[in-house]
């Protein structure tokens, strides 16, 4: 499943839970894709902050 798939199916989860509310089933599938979401964030975020190059040079 994509990112933009898995938050789709969390919104559409979301949108549920405000109107009819969610079985069991479907509050675990929730809280399954919000991790899947979470850590892949955390990939991202760490891959882009690794690539960072810091330059420290005195003037002259």
């Amino acid at each position: 499943m994509s990112i933009e798939q898995t938050v789709e199916r969390i919104n559409e989860l979301a949108r549920k839970a405000k109107t009819v509310g969610l079985t069991e089933e479907e509050i675990e599938e929730r809280n399954v894709l919000r991790r899947q979401y979470i850590d892949a964030f955390k990939r991202s975020l760490k891959h882009q902050l690794d690539s960072i190059k810091y330059t420290d040079e005195e003037p002259q």
